[in-house]
């Protein structure tokens, strides 16, 4: 297994020391912050593998720590709480989260998601100067960057991971199942939302850096592909 560090932000100290104890047996390397604040300073401070988020933090909330964390971090973060109803799961995807664990949860699904999480990031490591392009779009693989006309588009890493999946096979159509275990490393269990946010998102940060293209396509009855801007 890779050596990753790992932030872990939970102000439960019993719970924080658990996630620790689970991860550092592991083999991980893990840094406690205990508020949204001091895990910011951390963030800024420091590079991460991924970020394990409680949600109901004292000073910067775990929704605030996510859009601030965003703007300039692509690694994944997990978000670990209480409050995983649908609509929070939505909105900690369209924030740009990449996965979530509701308490209580199980520590063998920690374990298993952190490292799915790491392959994911890791799968789309390459070779240097490795790019692709679609228009006025490109992909920097090696930097892990989309840049439009030259400009940086800030996608998170789940965002990334599409467009990069569609730009490498532009003529083919993939179901939501077909990305969802493309781009998340795991079996599809039929839910629809988690894919859809994510291209939702995409869409839309991609329409903002470049109104006059239309780069995914939602094929009926099927799912998405590249639009037509080779």
């Amino acid at each position: 297994m890779e050596h990753a560090n790992i932030l872990i932000v939970e102000d439960d100290a019993d719970i924080n020391r658990l996630l620790c104890a689970i991860l550092e047996g592991a083999g991980y390397t893990c840094r406690a912050a205990f508020s949204g604040s001091e895990a910011l300073l951390w963030a800024e401070k420091y590079d991460y593998d991924l970020v394990l988020l409680d949600l109901m933090l004292p000073g910067v909330t775990g929704e605030e720590f996510i859009q601030r964390v965003r703007r300039g971090k692509t690694m994944p973060i997990i978000v670990v709480s209480a409050k995983l109803g649908v609509d929070d799961r939505v909105n900690v995807l369209k924030l740009g989260a990449d996965d979530f664990i509701p308490k209580p949860f199980d520590n063998a699904e920690v374990l298993a998601r952190v490292e799915a999480q790491l392959r994911r990031s890791r799968q789309f490591s390459v070779p240097a100067a490795e790019a692709m392009s679609a228009g006025p779009l490109t992909l920097d693989l090696d930097s892990h960057a989309a840049l439009v006309d030259g400009r940086e588009v800030p996608l998170t890493g789940r965002e990334f991971d599409i467009l990069a999946l569609l730009m490498k096979n532009p003529r083919r159509a993939f179901s939501r199942a077909q990305i969802y275990e493309a781009v998340w490393g795991e079996d599809f269990i039929g839910d629809d939302n988690t894919v859809n946010v994510h291209v939702s998102n995409l869409r839309s940060k991609l329409a903002k850096a470049d109104p006059d293209h239309s780069y995914i396509k939602t094929v009926w009855g099927i799912g998405f592909k590249l639009g037509d801007v080779l």
